[in-house]
């Protein structure tokens, strides 16, 4: 009997949509693939678990007695010295090993601090997530406004239930929705829009569930409203001017 077993192709791009190294449409396909394939889901699982650890490590190593040793009789030879009583020597090399030590330690914090990771700005991925939306046949994987046909429309691609709302009586009526990606995490995005101008909704659970103000932010020409709301995180993002971007996350937040 055979125990060969076939391996997804797939998991392949795991990786790179990790890394945000593929488009928007391409990374929404892989989140499809993925909800169906537990290679892909088991690949996907191991290498976020190996990130966090590998952010959440300590890199530093204590040098080998053997190489303090040879870099302290190194420093004394360098230096003549007039004899001293045992005691004091004693407790000289005492803590010329423990300076040594401390040397170490913080050069290797430091090359710490140099090499790891930086943690992603969310204004930055929200902005390029907003960017990459504009593109032809990118903006909407479900073109709608009502949002009793967007909503459902998420039900199995997302592992959470975003919430959507109905604003076209306020003039920011509701044209569609797609899954877009977010330092790897699959998101919720809405469509909206203010005239000509569409706006971009992202939709992800909460860390922390406590409900959070607010919070307008500019980047690269294009305004964004932030606020933590019913256990969501919520980005709105647009080129539409700053008062009306505040206006539609009001109306949002007080629309049930």
């Amino acid at each position: 009997m055979s125990t060969d077993r076939s391996t997804c192709p797939m998991t392949l791009l795991v990786q790179a949509d990790i890394d945000g190294e593929l488009d928007a449409g391409r990374a929404a396909d892989l989140i499809l693939h993925r909800a169906d394939c537990p290679e892909c889901q088991a690949a996907y699982a191991d290498l976020m678990m190996l990130r966090d650890r590998l952010r959440e490590s300590d890199l530093r190593e204590r040098a080998p007695d053997s190489l303090r040793r040879f870099l302290a009789e190194r420093s004394a030879a360098a230096v003549p010295q007039a004899p001293v009583p045992a005691k004091v020597a004693r407790l000289s090399r005492w803590r010329g090993g423990a300076s040594f030590a401390a040397g170490m330690a913080l050069a290797a914090s430091l090359a710490f601090a140099v090499f790891r990771p930086a943690a992603p700005d969310p204004l930055e991925l929200v902005v390029d997530a907003h960017v990459r939306s504009l593109q032809a046949g990118h903006l909407e994987d479900v073109i709608s406004t009502d949002r009793h046909t967007v909503k459902p429309w998420f039900e199995g691609k997302l592992d959470f239930a975003p919430p959507v709302k109905d604003l076209a009586v306020q003039q920011f009526p509701l044209t569609g929705g797609r899954l877009d990606v977010l330092d790897g995490r699959p998101v919720a995005a809405m469509v909206y829009r203010r005239g000509t101008h569409p706006i971009n909704l992202l939709v992800w659970p909460a860390k922390d569930t406590a409900d959070r103000d607010p919070v307008t932010e500019e980047k690269s020409g294009f305004t964004t409203v932030h606020w933590v709301q019913n256990g969501m995180v919520l980005w709105a993002v647009s080129d539409v001017e700053r008062a009306q971007l505040e206006e539609f996350a009001h109306l949002w937040k007080s629309t049930p």
